[in-house]
């Protein structure tokens, strides 16, 4: 019997269509009420916009996707910012710092923007996320918390809040310290004149008047409506507030946040509507094994990856194990683009039910490009660094030679590696490539793999040079290959690791390798 893809797709074991089998299970026997299934992401834009939060989105659209091969109900995909928030410390990474001190506690879209080319610095975080988001082609709606608050959007959920505050209380209050459940409430005044956002006792609340009264930081008690943008909530309760004003049916975060989505779950369902679902993400780490922070900006950001790499790459290192701790620097970009391109010379060949499996229908939203480059990222790398230059035509001489199919012209994207090869060997490796003097052994092997390669004519494979060097290896004792091929990394290219040699020797020709072999053997200096 003939499966077809909606069949496949609810068999499918990847992630996205375990989490999209989460929601459809919501609307088995009824159709949403809002009209459609409501994924959401959330980012609190007091910092800039780092790689976790693009990847949330991703990660997000992902299941979207996944969800929409399985049912015919209209899906939407909400990024929310939470810009209304007060500003609460200085992040580390942005200038002006004394214009942001001067600024703390007022919402962050009446704070100034220090970078100066937007009207605060919460519509420049804003700007700066969605300008990411548009880039990579996503279909979402962009949601700004301050304009949800003041519009009234949120008016009769935060009277809800109101009404449900002692449940509320009840939930929040255990979480929290001694000292801070003294005054905890979980609405915060926004002052209309100055703009900050009080963190102040609330000492009465009236449900049917929509008001509290709270005593303000100058000793006053002041009585102020909940609605119309004059109270915020405290994020926890923000968050439970929007998932039950909104409807949102999916959102995804990280494993810092546990405790939080179990508070915020809680306040939804006091307030009257079942919560999301949720997945739980591990953290990105930075290359010291640190939580990424907005505030720090550790890690990576998204114009860092982009500049070595494609963005597909990108897609890949955000699609695999999200459920599994990942550190996320420099060093680990050569690998996710080898990788992405393994899994998208594998798709054509796969069955049906392997290419729901496979990363790069995910990346592509199941439309997987056919073409794929006849030269690995790593080979390009170490081709750059033999050749050292900044000079694409050269690496391109060696390219054409070794394919001669291949043109900047018609592989669009074997051109785009070998700038991105060009730029990541002199940022990364060059700046750290020692090598290695030849020992005795060394010397003995380099010598005899010399003269094998002189016997070689110019059409020999990758695989039969390969298989030669293998036998060059055994033939003088190496008791474990690895310190081979380590060896000749070593001393021929000043790293510890490397591709494939046969492959690296074909593309970079043999009497060009012969000559680094000669170089090596007479002590030259091989940086130069």
């Amino acid at each position: 019997m003939t499966t077809t893809l909606r069949d496949r797709a609810l068999n499918a074991r990847a992630w996205p269509f375990e989490e999209a089998r989460k929601v459809l299970k919501r609307y088995e026997n009824k159709q949403p009420e809002k009209g459609y299934v409501l994924f959401e992401t959330g980012y609190g834009p007091s910092g800039l916009p780092h790689i976790g939060t693009f990847g949330e989105v991703l990660r997000t659209t992902m299941v979207r996707r996944a969800f929409e091969l399985m049912s015919d109900i209209p899906t939407k995909l909400l990024a929310f910012s939470d810009d209304m928030d007060g500003l609460r410390k200085v992040p580390t990474n942005v200038p002006n710092q004394d214009m942001l001190t001067a600024a703390l506690n007022k919402r962050l879209t009446k704070v100034p923007d220090p970078f100066g080319t937007h009207d605060s610095f919460g519509a420049h975080n804003n700007a700066r996320l969605r300008d990411f988001l548009d880039g990579f082609g996503f279909e979402y709606e962009f949601a700004s918390s301050t304009e949800y608050y003041f519009s009234g959007r949120f008016d009769d959920a935060l009277i809800r809040m109101l009404e449900c505050y002692e449940a509320i209380q009840k939930i929040m209050l255990p979480s929290l310290r001694d000292e801070r459940r003294e005054t905890y409430s979980p609405f915060l005044p926004v002052d209309p004149d100055t703009h900050e956002v009080y963190q102040v006792p609330v000492l009465h609340t009236d449900a049917k008047a929509g008001t509290i009264v709270y005593r303000h930081p100058d000793g006053r008690e002041v009585e102020t409506p909940v609605t119309g943008g004059r109270c915020k909530l405290q994020w926890k309760p923000d968050w439970g507030m929007r998932w039950y004003a909104l409807g949102v049916d999916y959102e995804m975060s990280g494993k810092d946040l546990i405790d939080s989505v179990k508070l915020s779950t809680r306040i939804c369902q006091a307030l009257g509507a079942p919560p999301p679902e949720t997945q739980i993400n591990e953290l990105f780490l930075d290359d010291q094994g640190q939580k990424i922070s907005k505030s720090k900006g550790n890690g990576l950001s998204m114009e860092e990856w982009l500049a070595y790499a494609p963005d597909e790459s990108l897609g890949l290192f955000m699609f695999q194990k999200p459920r599994t701790a990942k550190r996320l620097y420099f060093d680990v970009i050569p690998k996710a683009v080898d990788d992405y391109l393994t899994f998208r010379a594998k798709f054509p060949e796969e069955t049906p039910e392997q290419q729901l499996e496979n990363p790069a229908f995910h990346i592509h939203q199941g439309d997987v490009p056919k073409d794929v480059p006849p030269v690995s990222f790593s080979l390009l790398l170490n081709l750059a660094a033999v050749c050292n230059t900044e000079d694409k035509d050269v690496l391109w001489g060696f390219i054409t030679r070794y394919a001669p199919q291949a043109s900047p012209e018609n592989d669009p994207l074997l051109d785009q590696l070998v700038g991105f090869a060009i730029r990541y060997y002199q940022d990364f490796v060059k700046p750290h490539k020692t090598f290695k003097v030849p020992e005795e052994n060394d010397r003995a092997a380099l010598m005899d793999l010399r003269d094998v390669l002189s016997g070689f004519d110019a059409t020999a494979s990758a695989e039969e040079i390969q298989t030669q060097v293998y036998e060059v290896g055994k033939r003088h004792g190496y008791e474990n290959l690895r310190d081979w091929f380590k060896a000749q990394y070593q001393i021929l290219l000043g790293q510890e690791q490397g591709p494939r040699i046969g492959s690296f020797f074909a593309l970079y020709g043999l009497p060009e390798t012969i000559a680094l072999i000669d170089q090596a053997l007479a002590g030259q200096d091989m940086s130069a």
